[in-house]
């Protein structure tokens, strides 16, 4: 069999979709009120968190696919108010990595990658940014995880993605998203 540099990424560019799934099928279960009271983090609520999220991701993406939209993205800290239109465009921008990930070989996942910061611009390697990117989003997932803890909901199970043996815990978020088994295990 022959190693596949690309199916690490592939593998976790699909975690990262369930796991952000089952993180907003709980939050989209709170209040208002809930999703904006303070917490204990590193941001003080569950939706500025996620929206920090998603804006690290729209910032890291479009480096990655070539574009300078740099500290732009960051103008408004929550682009998203509703929690209905933030895993909205959360699923669709992670729908998008999945898609940029599964175009990459070998050489698209050594090519440098232009990452606009204002007065610099940060060359690295695309699977050093796409590593950093998914270390980032678990980080932070695991921030609204803990924060979920001093609500009335239990926080969710985030790691049942990766293993052929979690495909019984799995199974409802794969249901609900139309994927099988064979699509999270690819390439097999």
């Amino acid at each position: 069999m022959t190693y596949d540099p690309t199916r690490v990424f592939k593998k976790l560019a699909r975690n990262n979709r369930l796991a952000n799934f089952r993180l907003h099928q709980t939050c989209l279960q709170l209040t208002d009120e809930e999703l904006v009271a303070p917490r204990t983090s590193f941001f003080p609520t569950i939706r500025e968190t996620l929206n920090h999220i998603y804006l690290v991701d729209v910032f890291y993406l479009d480096a990655m696919k070539g574009g300078s939209l740099g500290h732009s993205v960051f103008g408004e800290s929550e682009p998203y108010r509703e929690m209905a239109a933030l895993a909205e465009a959360q699923a669709a921008l992670d729908m998008d990595l999945i898609a940029f990930v599964d175009g990459l070989d070998a050489a698209g996942l050594a090519a440098t990658v232009h990452v606009h910061r204002g007065h610099r611009v940060q060359e690295d390697r695309c699977d050093d940014i796409l590593s950093h990117l998914l270390q980032h989003q678990t980080h932070h997932r695991g921030q609204v995880h803990a924060m979920l803890s001093g609500t009335r909901l239990k926080p969710p199970q985030l790691d049942e993605f990766i293993v052929g043996d979690d495909a019984p815990v799995r199974k409802t978020e794969l249901q609900a998203l139309g994927w099988t088994e064979t699509d999270l295990m690819f390439p097999v």
